[in-house]
């Protein structure tokens, strides 16, 4: 069921983020992607979808019989789509990642396999996409409360990331939101509450962060915490607890303390505040594009769009993270 008709939602308001980074990835060339495993209607409509859409070259990986009958039962036309036929998931994950290490894809994007199998091929030692950045995801979240793009990290691959690992976390989140364009972004670390307290470990690494991105251990953005939910998106929360920082009240980055936060946060403004989610993994050779079955046409096609135009910043920019 879409998400806009789904009883207890909140009907979506379109500020129209998602349509101008469609509009965007729309102007640059397609790149070819390899798609683990699209073995459901979902994962199908939205590969072919997005390459109708002008933004991939679709490479299906997965038991090819599986996907012709898929195609066959929605009506959906797979002449000239290449199809790389394995035996099952774990396969399809292992041969989509190893498309990309030959240079035959430049990005990639999940499809009916648990994200697990996926992320388990992409983080292998010796036959993954490692790079020297820990792996996190991003949700660049349409919010129709909030004037701008706002993106919420990590809820959906660090379970209880260490101060190292939320420094890639924070880092990625940075490296992102400049690839598309969208300038310097205000970093808000968040916790329970907006002091650095003995008894909530994130608020001590929250001020940790902020001092390392101090030290240039973390560049590209600017960042406070800890703060508090309410302190980083709301001028008057702010205003009220007397924190005055270019961050507090105008955040564009939330960083959760853990997964479960994340998550949590995300689905709230999902289900209850009409908010969409594109979704893209990072710290990788190449963006991940990790869409979810319960996604309408217009979040599959923003999470396509986020990784083409990241992807093609990243070879504008080499120093750009994954």
């Amino acid at each position: 069921m879409d998400m806009a008709t789904s009883p207890g939602t909140v009907p979506p308001i379109d500020h129209g983020n998602y349509e101008r980074l469609v509009a965007r990835a729309r102007t640059v060339e397609a790149m070819p992607t390899a798609i683990a495993h699209p073995c459901d209607a979902a994962s199908l409509h939205g590969a072919l979808d997005a390459a109708k859409a002008g933004f991939i070259v679709p490479i299906l990986v997965g038991p090819r019989a599986r996907i012709e009958a898929v195609a066959q039962a929605e009506g959906l036309d797979l002449a000239g789509i290449a199809i790389v036929d394995t035996p099952h998931s774990v396969a399809s994950a292992a041969k989509a990642v190893e498309l990309v290490r030959e240079g035959q894809a430049a990005l990639l994007m999940k499809g009916s396999l648990h994200s697990d199998e996926l992320l388990a091929a992409i983080t292998a030692r010796d036959t993954g996409l490692r790079t020297g950045r820990r792996v996190s995801h991003v949700f660049v979240m349409d919010v129709p409360s909030y004037a701008e793009p706002l993106f919420i990290t990590d809820a959906a691959v660090n379970i209880f990331p260490d101060l190292d690992a939320k420094r890639d976390i924070v880092q990625n989140a940075i490296d992102l939101h400049v690839g598309l364009g969208l300038g310097r972004p205000r970093v808000a670390i968040l916790s329970a509450v907006e002091t650095v307290t003995t008894s909530i470990p994130s608020t001590i690494e929250a001020a940790a962060l902020c001092k390392m991105a101090d030290r240039g251990q973390i560049t590209g953005g600017d960042l406070d915490g800890p703060l508090a939910l309410d302190n980083a998106i709301s001028p008057e929360a702010a205003r009220i607890k007397g924190i005055v920082s270019p961050v507090a009240g105008r955040a564009q980055i939330l960083v959760a303390p853990d997964l479960e936060a994340g998550n949590m946060l995300a689905k709230n403004l999902t289900f209850m505040a009409g908010a969409d989610a594109a979704g893209v993994v990072l710290g990788a050779r190449v963006p991940v594009i990790l869409t979810s079955r319960a996604d309408t046409l217009k979040t599959r096609l923003a999470s396509c769009a986020v990784a083409v135009l990241y992807a093609q910043a990243r070879l504008r920019q080499p120093k750009l993270g994954g």
